[in-house]
């Protein structure tokens, strides 16, 4: 096996520089909390396991050193093509608690996420959370590798990104616009009861101007937030769960048309 790797040592990279992009993009494996060493290893090891399939399709590799850097660069931006798809679906759960945290009064509340590397709210940290142990307990690491890797060198290459433009740029838009379509029915069981929430203490204003209702509206709509949140929770993660798989489907989707396109 070492003695074939060595003699593709040039095909065997483009697997490597595909792989790499695609961890750079997508949920969790992007995570800067992961060694780079363990991310190396795993890419080396899936270049490795996919190499001897590659190989028997018969990759053409050139021989000018330019075109070389030019197929390296159209199996990079495959890579991060396919880490983005998955990363836009992972994306409407940071999304929805963002929609909701600031009628919560958790606007303010800032944190550090290490898996997305940015500061968001609170309730989008939860709900990133949530979402991660939904995406490790449906074997999302397996399907990133036998959907993105696997299944993805079967059915497109560098050379047909040039064919596939207008379908990439359609997925890549449809993608964008359900994003904030799932985030906004995820977030629309909290968001819906803190608007009426809001209402119901404008009304009571108006009736009872005494009341000091800016000090109690915090405690009321935080509180009444979490218990729709417990009672709900258990449908928000199979909304997760079938999001991912909706976002794993878009993929192959992509895929068998660049099955089709490639001759």
């Amino acid at each position: 096996m070492l003695n074939e790797l060595v003699a593709g040592a040039q095909l065997f990279f483009l697997l490597f520089v595909r792989i790499t992009a695609m961890m750079a993009f997508a949920p969790l494996l992007s995570s800067g909390s992961i060694p780079r060493i363990a991310k190396i290893a795993l890419a080396l090891m899936s270049a490795a396991l996919v190499f001897p399939m590659v190989q028997a399709s018969g990759y053409l590799i050139p021989d000018s050193g330019l075109a070389y850097a030019m197929i390296a660069i159209g199996e990079a931006m495959i890579g991060i093509i396919m880490g983005f798809i998955l990363a836009i679906i992972y994306a409407a759960f940071q999304t929805a608690g963002q929609m909701f945290s600031l009628q919560m009064g958790f606007g303010a509340s800032q944190v550090f996420d290490p898996l997305a590397q940015i500061e968001i709210p609170l309730m989008g940290q939860f709900l990133n959370l949530v979402a991660m142990f939904v995406f490790v307990f449906t074997q999302g690491f397996q399907k990133i590798f036998l959907t993105g890797v696997y299944y993805s060198f079967q059915s497109v290459r560098a050379v047909d990104l040039v064919l596939l433009r207008h379908d990439l740029l359609a997925t890549m838009l449809r993608g964008l616009s359900q994003l904030f379509q799932n985030a906004l029915i995820i977030a629309l069981p909290i968001l819906g009861t803190l608007f009426l929430i809001q209402i119901i203490m404008g009304l009571l204003g108006k009736a009872a101007p005494q009341m000091n209702l800016l000090v109690m509206g915090f405690p009321i709509s935080i509180g009444v937030a979490f218990i729709v949140l417990l009672v709900t929770i258990p449908f928000l993660m199979e909304s997760f769960d079938r999001l991912i798989g909706v976002g794993f489907e878009h993929l192959m989707i992509f895929f068998r048309g660049a099955a089709e396109v490639s001759p």
